[in-house]
């Protein structure tokens, strides 16, 4: 299998593939923790450290069932590295959209779809959550953006994460009536946002039914921003 790695570490591909499988299985078992996802939807993908490839979760497999050897490893382009552990099955449905992403945001490691309940709710209406609180700033930078609508099958889902998400601070998108899409510079970094996506929608949704709400000043957001991920802590997404 044809298979570019671009880096100097010392591990060899075969390791640095071994691992990746092994850390986004352990995260998927986050997302059930954290009640973001139902059945077998949602999906954790990573990059293989050094490569142009990435592993993701299979389609149709209970959470229950994931191991590192039914990952499936993928190109960049989205396609199954032929003759792979775990390549006899089929990738998530949304890798078409993982991969685009991967490919037009190279500061990206890990990405996360999931269905958590209030996030859903705030795409459904197609409306971005207001930045209102201090951990929202600390960790989105500003409010949470809508992405367009878009059909799962190609990559239109992973166009419209791109558009929305190139140049803004947030590191989640609520794609319009499917729900919420998150990155980061590890996979881990990604589960993470998918969490507080969750967190700030739920708390967003409940202030909303005692009143109306405001959003905090975007000199405010700014600093909170800046001291969070400059300042507070230096472990990336060991912040809080």
């Amino acid at each position: 299998m044809s298979m570019n790695d671009n880096s100097g570490d010392a591990t060899t591909l075969a390791e640095r593939i071994d691992q990746a499988r092994r850390e986004v299985t352990g995260l998927h078992a986050e997302l059930v923790r954290n009640g973001l996802v139902v059945w077998t939807g949602g999906n954790v993908s990573g990059r293989v450290a050094g490569t142009d490839m990435f592993v993701i979760k299979p389609s149709g497999v209970s959470y229950d069932d994931l191991a590192p050897e039914n990952m499936v490893l993928c190109h960049r382009d989205g396609t199954v590295v032929a003759d792979s552990q775990g390549s006899e099955r089929a990738p998530s449905s949304d890798t078409a959209a993982h991969a685009y992403v991967y490919q037009n945001m190279p500061e990206v490691g890990g990405v996360v779809h999931t269905h958590s309940t209030f996030a859903v709710a705030w795409a459904a209406r197609g409306e971005e959550i207001p930045c209102i609180i201090t951990a929202m700033a600390d960790e989105f930078g500003g409010p949470i953006p809508v992405g367009p609508f878009a059909i799962i099958g190609d990559d239109s889902i992973g166009r419209g994460i791109v558009e929305t998400l190139r140049g803004h601070r947030s590191r989640a998108v609520l794609m319009k009536g499917h729900g919420p899409f998150t990155v980061g510079v590890t996979p881990r970094d990604a589960v993470k946002a998918a969490v507080m996506v969750e967190d700030v929608a739920r708390t967003a949704h409940f202030a909303l039914q005692a009143g109306s709400i405001e959003p905090l000043a975007p000199e405010a957001i700014d600093q909170l921003y800046d001291r969070y991920q400059n300042i507070y802590g230096q472990s990336g997404d060991d912040r809080r």
